[in-house]
């Protein structure tokens, strides 16, 4: 085997347990729509997860640990990932809001820094966000 075969495994290894936060989020509220299926399957596909890995995480998503990403830009996309699920039916409620705190510090956030990206997304997702706040998002770029 060579290193990238190692690379590659433990790389799968981080989507497969990213794909079951994504699960895992989308199932708080118990039933998926079917907003939260479409993304769900779009996040299978990006995250090359397989039919049979699918249906296995489908069925005990929680049986994965969580794989932290070392890259700070992979931490966010990936908490970006999770929103987007979240707000796939437009709102965001205390249960998800706590487990996506836990998985945002699971993930290698500080909680108080977890807290905080949380709070800001929350707000962008909302849409109450004013000019200077969107005027300095669009600096950040």
């Amino acid at each position: 085997m060579s290193i990238l075969d190692l690379y590659e495994s433990g790389k799968h290894r981080s989507n497969v347990a990213h794909f079951c936060a994504i699960v895992n989020i989308a199932r708080v509220d118990e039933a998926l729509n079917e907003s939260e299926e479409k993304l769900i399957n779009r996040f299978a596909r990006k995250l090359d997860i397989t039919e049979s890995e699918y249906e296995e995480i489908v069925k005990d998503s929680k049986k994965y640990p969580i794989q932290p990403p070392s890259n700070s830009d992979v931490r966010l996309e990936r908490l970006l990932d999770l929103f987007k699920i979240i707000y796939s039916d437009h709102h965001i409620d205390e249960p998800e809001k706590k487990l996506i705190l836990k998985y945002a510090i699971q993930m290698g956030f500080s909680e108080e820094s977890a807290e905080n990206i949380i709070k800001k997304t929350i707000k962008v997702f909302n849409g109450d966000i004013d000019l200077d706040e969107y005027k300095s998002i669009l600096k950040s770029i």
